[in-house]
């Protein structure tokens, strides 16, 4: 019993040692394991934010860099800027926006890249080069003042490979940044766990302090580490705190808007530039679908094609004319892009919109230019031809009329040839005077006369319920101006209130008084005069007086009128330094006033008449190419009892005016003909004889007649026969 109880005794010891051997044992085995584990996780808690700090946050900082080179106020935009306006402060933001991409270039590639990043750099570097490589072409061009279409179409770069190279580098990225984060996530909870480990491992190691005490030392150190790590940890979280909310202080403070919705296009939220421009709040817009914008200039089946391309993950970039709050529009160049999650999936739709109606404005300007310079070349191609053929027209319908007997049928047709003639060549003369091609010749002119004339012409031409009168108020009105210009402004001014009428009863009242200077308007001894035109129709609506002097503008049905008439006037009006104002109210009728400035006449104006048509006996050399005019014009002269010898070709003239200078007393010449122009006609006949008298009967009026000896006399054709006759005896005499 006692060598039993000893045994027992003497065994208790040894499985207490070897009980307190296996505690120290496993206690030691599990400390250098919690040691080992520890450590290593140390080591990916520093690693996992080395490779963030050294790699993905520099990535995420020169991508940033990127996108604002490539953004709005970017080197793209100020490229398109310069190529569209020409002006010298985009070409230098151009230019160093050039070698600062270089740079950041340079930059990224000294990282650590992946394949796929190494080609969304050369994507965007290949569309940046192609800038690059256009820029001197568009140097050149506004050098040479090319028009912004024209530049355009030479310079334009494709930009859709960089933009796509841009989204390609921010996806990987936001795939790296979401690794890394994942990552030290994952380091600081096992780091958590081996804590909790270790203060277990801390209460085991207290029953075998002196053998593990060691360890404890060592865990506290590493403990500290770990502490001063996440400490580390924190400071830098706050630091991309402090970054993202700059980047969402630059997505409000953005110059283009910004709309954000979720998967069922319900807006999420709006940046401050999309209230600024279209009056819309967030609070006004959230929940609801963008819908409300549509000004309805597009079609439902664009709509259904972006929806469909943005459920599939593609972007979308167009214009759209887009509805204010007001109810006013504007032009947006757009970019719709699905926002996908880490994981791949949609999540948001980003509408990017840069307001452009300034740049559509000044396009539609070019295209109005285009159009009113192509007005300009139809009048001028067509204008020799037609005013021939009007001429041939008048002059016989005028040898016509010396047959007729006065009140007779005949006569009355005859006039009726008058009117439409004299109607076609005021067509004629608005298209010239429009597109600038025929210059006014500015001189004392009897508007009382003007009017007379055209009143005359237009009672004949209107309905007989519109009555037309005119009130000179006493004395004869005389104005600097050009005679055909101020029967072109009277006739359109008339015209267009008989329209006004249509076909109903009504008057059109004319009056001419003189007038007070207009404001801002320089002294003149010779006066003012006014001219008003009234009529009594239905009067204009607000939205026609805004655009009453617009080219091309008309209420009139297609076709019924060129929409040239009333802008004709106003550009004829302000040419001689006159100025044109209207009043109408709807149902009250509308009134006209144009003032124009007073001149003294001339002698020959203030003559009496007789209403007979000079004549003479004298000879005359008379040229024309146009067959059908020379023989009119020869007609008529000789009906006027002068001797003419008419010839088509200037060539021959000229031979038989060599043959027997002094044989003719005048030269009658048009100015355009083949072979010889009439100018180098008169230059020829006045080096064989300097003093013959010349008059020039064309469609074309040049602004300088550069020929030695006295001044020739301009006639525009079509002529008319009494004035022909009163010019040649104006030379003669």
């Amino acid at each position: 019993m006692t060598e039993s109880r000893a045994h027992v005794s003497m065994h208790r010891p040894l499985r207490a040692a070897l009980s307190a051997l296996a505690l120290v044992l496993v206690t030691v085995i599990l400390g250098g394991v919690l040691g080992a584990l520890t450590q290593a996780q140390f080591k990916e808690v520093r690693q996992s934010w080395l490779d963030y700090s050294t790699g993905t946050e520099r990535k995420g900082i020169l991508i940033s860099e990127v996108r604002a080179l490539l953004g709005y106020g970017g080197l793209i935009h100020n490229y398109k800027n310069f190529v569209l306006r020409q002006e010298d402060r985009y070409l230098g933001e151009t230019q160093r926006q050039l070698v600062e991409f270089d740079e950041v270039l340079s930059r990224f590639r000294a990282l650590d890249l992946s394949g796929d990043e190494e080609a969304a750099l050369s994507a965007i570097e290949r569309t940046i080069a192609e800038y690059n490589a256009n820029l001197p072409l568009a140097i050149r061009a506004a050098d040479e003042g090319w028009s912004a279409e024209r530049t355009d179409a030479q310079v334009r770069v494709d930009d859709s490979q960089a933009i796509a190279g841009l989204a390609q580098l921010e996806r990987i990225w936001s795939e790296l940044q979401a690794s890394s984060t994942r990552r030290l996530l994952a380091a600081v909870g096992q780091g958590q766990q081996l804590i909790w480990i270790g203060f277990l491992s801390i209460a085991a190691l207290v029953m075998a302090a002196l053998l593990v005490g060691w360890l404890l030392i060592l865990l506290f150190r590493d403990l500290r580490h770990a502490v001063a790590d996440l400490a580390n940890e924190l400071s830098e979280r706050k630091r991309l705190e402090a970054s993202e909310g700059r980047l969402a202080t630059a997505v409000e403070q953005s110059p283009a808007t910004i709309i954000i919705t979720d998967t069922n296009a319900q807006i999420q939220y709006v940046n401050a530039k999309f209230t600024q421009l279209t009056g819309w709040t967030l609070d006004d817009v959230r929940g609801q679908t963008p819908a409300f914008l549509q000004s309805g200039d597009t079609e439902d089946s664009v709509y259904r094609d972006i929806r469909a391309g943005l459920s599939n993950g593609e972007a979308w970039h167009g214009i759209f004319r887009n509805r204010k709050k007001d109810g006013s529009s504007y032009w947006a160049e757009t970019t719709i892009l699905p926002l996908l999650s880490p994981e791949g999936s949609i999540q948001n739709f980003i509408g990017i919109s840069e307001d452009i109606t300034e740049k559509r404005q000044a396009r539609d300007q070019v295209v109005r230019a285009q159009k009113l310079e192509a007005v300009g070349q139809l009048a001028g191609g067509v204008a020799h031809d037609f005013n021939n053929i009007l001429t041939t027209i008048v002059g016989s319908a005028h040898l016509a009329s010396l047959d007729a007997s006065e009140g007779s049928d005949l006569a009355g047709e005859i006039a009726q040839i008058n009117i439409a003639a004299r109607r076609a060549q005021s067509l004629v003369n608005e298209l010239l005077t429009f597109a600038r091609r025929e210059p006014g010749d500015m001189r004392a002119v009897d508007l009382g006369q003007i009017i007379e004339e055209v009143t005359g012409l237009l009672k004949a031409s209107t309905p007989p319920m519109i009555t037309i009168r005119f009130d000179p108020e006493g004395a004869r009105h005389f104005v600097r101006g050009d005679p055909t210009h101020l029967h072109q402004i009277v006739m359109n001014l008339c015209r267009n209130a008989a329209e006004a009428l249509e076909g109903s009863q009504g008057n059109i009242k004319l009056k001419l008084s003189a007038a007070a200077p207009p404001a801002n308007a320089a002294p003149r001894t010779e006066g003012w005069v006014r001219l008003t035109v009234r009529d009594d129709g239905p009067g204009m609506s607000a939205e026609t007086q805004r655009h009453l002097f617009e080219p091309f503008f008309t209420t009139k049905p297609l076709g019924k009128s060129s929409g040239l008439g009333l802008s004709v006037v106003y550009g004829l009006v302000n040419e001689m330094g006159g100025e044109i104002s209207f009043v109408s109210d709807l149902g009250a009728g509308s009134t006209f006033t144009i003032i124009l400035p007073g001149a003294e006449a001339a002698e020959e104006t203030l003559a009496s008449r007789d209403g007979t048509t000079p004549r003479g006996t004298e000879r005359i050399l008379l040229v024309d190419d146009e067959a059908e005019v020379l023989g009119t014009f020869r007609r008529l002269l000789t009906r006027l009892g002068y001797r003419v010898e008419a010839f088509n070709s200037p060539m021959t003239a000229l031979e038989r005016f060599k043959a027997d200078p002094a044989r003719f007393d005048i030269l009658i010449s048009d100015m355009v003909m083949p072979d010889m122009s009439g100018e180098d006609l008169v230059r020829a006949v006045r080096d064989l004889r300097d003093d013959i008298p010349v008059i020039y009967c064309s469609a074309y009026k040049p602004r300088r007649v550069t020929v030695p000896g006295p001044a020739p006399i301009l006639i525009d054709k079509p002529v008319q026969p009494a004035k022909l006759a009163q010019e040649i005896r104006t030379l003669l005499d």
